[in-house]
């Protein structure tokens, strides 16, 4: 077991011919740096033993960032049953779903700070054990408001493995790397939503939607136990920042005022709620509109997550280290545009009576071109912020939840007869993240590259 003190050393691969970190990318007067900080000692490289780590390392995040969408989905298939077992209605059910949510957008913004004070390791802990007790006690809820009370802490305490798994990330890589590294997270904990719902429809065939939350336990106390044991602390200790939680939360501020950074996390937000329109509208839009069966339902949503997956391995393995990074994601975001607008023209009928081929291509197009805007939304504001990763990410993933909550119920305000609403979501959304992007990034002037060896 590591102890609290050890730690990883950052991969400076960064590739972007001006350094790591803030630094390298952040335009004069515009670095998020704490005043103080200590900077990187130069030439620091990843050793051997780090790097057999980082291996292991990848599969703990990926499990991390795993665990809280298995949460929300493995539930699923059990909602009918949970509204019969408590006797509540409907719509309360819904709100264990909601709660949940809320707890995970909430909780980043607590343990974001938290571990760039602390380190990673403590936080992380503390949060997976809570979340164990949390996932317990909905197991045994005998009302369906001590649920929804539960399920609010399982998202509260599940958030530390979200926001954690990014901040370990860039303490560990830069630039290529990083860019890269996520795009491999992206294949492991994508897997989360396609073999969710399968695993929970499984475990009901063989217990009631309690035996759902037994497994989610025994599964996090497997996690726990593999963090504990096999997860270095990845902040040296001269890189945590001490005093007060108004000091805490200063990074947090310096982090908002950079200009390029909100752009960034604007537009990795509003694309994230492209995505959320689609999981919201999609199994009414496919299914009640356009006349397809559950299982081709549940065939075309996996593929279209494989097609996620492919996109981030192309983007890591492909694009990363030969296009700048700005390149790509503009790219990206084009991409979601004009899927996004095929689908409206087709939901208007534009193109006359359209069926169920011609819908389900344009989502696919849609969603694998993710696989490039989410890992380039998420690497680039975290090269701005190598003294506060924490922080950044928990303002990452809090902004990207909350856009996401607020754009899904949007969805369904012209009912289920029509596509129309989820197409409006999804080109309002990526053209504002474009805008957001374009306009605040100016991707023109700052230079962000991960190209060879030079800007």
């Amino acid at each position: 077991m590591p102890e609290g003190g050890a730690s990883i050393s950052k991969s400076t691969h960064n590739g972007t011919g001006a350094g790591a970190g803030a630094e390298a990318v952040a335009p004069p007067g515009e670095a998020v740096a704490p005043p103080g900080a200590a900077a990187a000692p130069p030439g620091r490289r990843t050793g051997g033993g780090a790097s057999r780590a980082g291996l292991l390392v990848t599969f703990i995040l990926g499990g991390l960032t795993a665990v809280t969408p298995l949460a929300m989905d493995m539930y699923l298939p059990a909602l009918p049953e949970v509204t019969r077992s408590l006797s509540a209605p409907a719509a309360t059910v819904q709100l264990t779903l909601t709660a949940c949510l809320a707890g995970m957008a909430l909780g980043q913004l607590v343990v974001g700070p938290m571990s760039d004070r602390w380190g990673r390791r403590r936080p992380l802990l503390v949060g997976l054990v809570i979340y164990v007790v949390a996932t317990a006690l909905c197991a045994f809820a005998p009302t369906v408001e001590l649920l929804v009370a539960c399920r609010l802490a399982q998202g509260l305490a599940g958030a530390a493995g979200i926001v954690i798994a990014r901040a370990v990330a860039r303490d560990l890589y830069d630039g290529v790397a990083l860019a890269r590294f996520f795009s491999t997270l992206m294949l492991i904990s994508g897997m989360a939503p396609i073999l969710a719902p399968l695993i929970g429809g499984q475990v009901l065939r063989f217990t009631d939607w309690r035996g759902v939350f037994v497994v989610l336990t025994v599964l996090g106390v497997l996690l726990t136990a593999l963090v504990w044991a096999k997860l270095p602390e990845t902040l040296d200790p001269a890189d945590r920042h001490g005093g007060n939680v108004r000091e805490a939360l200063a990074p947090m501020r310096r982090l908002l005022a950079d200009r390029v950074f909100a752009g960034y996390m604007l537009a990795g937000g509003f694309a994230f709620a492209s995505l959320f329109a689609y999981v919201a509208a999609s199994p009414f839009v496919m299914q009640e509109i356009y006349g397809a069966s559950p299982q081709t339902f549940s065939l075309l949503f996996g593929l279209n997550s494989i097609g996620l997956m492919i996109m981030g391995q192309v983007n890591g393995k492909i694009l990363v280290g030969r296009v700048r990074l700005d390149k790509a994601l503009g790219a990206g975001l084009a991409v979601v545009v004009a899927a996004a607008t095929a689908l409206l023209l087709m939901s208007l009928g534009v193109f006359g009576e359209t069926g169920l081929v011609p819908v389900a291509a344009a989502l696919f197009v849609l969603m694998s071109s993710m696989g490039v805007v989410m890992p380039n939304t998420q690497t680039l504001p975290l090269m701005r912020a190598r003294h506060a990763a924490g922080s950044a990410s928990a303002l990452l993933g809090t902004t990207s939840f909350l856009i996401g909550a607020i754009a899904s119920p949007l969805v369904g305000i012209a009912g289920e007869d029509t596509a129309v609403p989820m197409a409006v979501v999804q080109l309002v959304s990526a053209l504002v993240a474009t805008a957001c992007f374009l306009g605040m990034c100016r991707p023109w002037k700052t230079g962000t590259s991960t190209k060879g060896g030079g800007v």
